[in-house]
């Protein structure tokens, strides 16, 4: 039992480390480097460093973090808030050693640096930036911690109204904060807040699009309806329990124009099984009635658990 828990242990902050380690990567070699403006505590550490250059923006970050943690305790409780520390240590951490590690890298040789076609360069680090961040932040949540910030606000946010995905409440927060810290940072030309506030609401776009697609990617199936003959119910019941590892549901149905009996089996696939089930629903009766639609969320054996904390 307590090698079970270690295990387990060390797989959530295993996870919650490589979460980390992609997040930082994206703010301080893509977006801070590029000052493209990313929303939440980040951005407005991105803000006040721009603001205030002799402020390391990692440092700022785990300031603002504070009064997120205080909170964050008092919602989620102590399971919550010291995974949360970690992680909200660790990103900061990690965003100021990249910066003093690439800092002088940078300055001679831009990661992204294309004088011919600087907006270009600003899509290229837009787009990557914002895929690393949504990545390592899609990691950090599934192991139901966050970096504070706007983060824990975003999830108190979701546990009020379940109906909104968190990468959609969260963007929403984000392109308020990127277009205040786009204006500040590019007044004197209003050129630059046009074509800057394009490049960081794109990657809030695709930061919620990535983001979304790790938290709740990995929970979405198939919900599939295959009505077929009586007498090849069993050979196609035993194929999905042997070769799909899934369970079905078998139900009697009559049908209204033939006339005849039919069995219906509905099962929920993860997407990565489904072309199997159509070979096995080919190779059984190719005659047979199939309905398939997506199924967002699924609860039960083999996917999310009823009793699970909500992302």
């Amino acid at each position: 039992m307590k090698k079970t828990k270690v295990i387990e242990f060390l797989k959530k902050y295993g996870i919650i480390t490589l979460g980390c380690i992609l997040y930082s990567l994206g703010i301080a070699l893509f977006l801070d480097a590029n000052k493209i403006a990313s929303g939440g505590a980040t951005g407005i550490s991105i803000l006040i460093n721009y603001l205030f250059p002799q402020l390391d923006t990692g440092l700022v970050l785990l300031v603002i973090n504070i009064p997120m943690f205080v909170m964050g305790w008092i919602v989620f409780g102590k399971k919550f808030v010291i995974s949360t520390a970690y992680a909200t240590v660790a990103s900061s951490l990690l965003i100021t050693l990249w910066q003093f590690i690439f800092d002088d890298v940078i300055n001679v040789f831009p990661l992204v640096d294309l004088p011919s076609e600087p907006y270009m360069a600003s899509l290229i680090a837009a787009i990557s930036g914002a895929t690393l961040f949504a990545v390592g932040m899609g990691l950090i949540f599934r192991m139901g911690a966050s970096t504070a910030g706007t983060d824990v606000i975003v999830k108190w946010l979701r546990t009020k109204f379940r109906y909104l995905k968190t990468g959609m409440i969260s963007m929403v927060t984000d392109i308020t904060i990127v277009v205040f810290s786009t204006i500040v940072m590019h007044h004197e030309n209003i050129g630059d807040i046009v074509v800057t506030l394009f490049f960081a609401i794109l990657s809030i776009v695709v930061f919620t699009l990535i983001f979304d697609f790790v938290l709740y990617g990995g929970n979405s199936a198939k919900m599939v309806y295959i009505i077929t003959e009586p007498d090849k119910s069993e050979r196609m019941q035993a194929r999905i329990l042997s070769e799909l590892d899934s369970g079905a549901t078998v139900m009697e149905a009559h049908g209204a124009y033939t006339g005849k009996d039919k069995k219906v089996f509905l099962c929920a696939v993860k997407n990565i099984f489904f072309p199997k089930l159509k070979d096995v629903v080919k190779e059984v009766d190719k005659g047979a009635f199939m309905i398939v639609t997506s199924a967002q969320e699924v609860y039960g054996e083999g996917y999310k658990g009823h009793d699970d904390a909500e992302l």
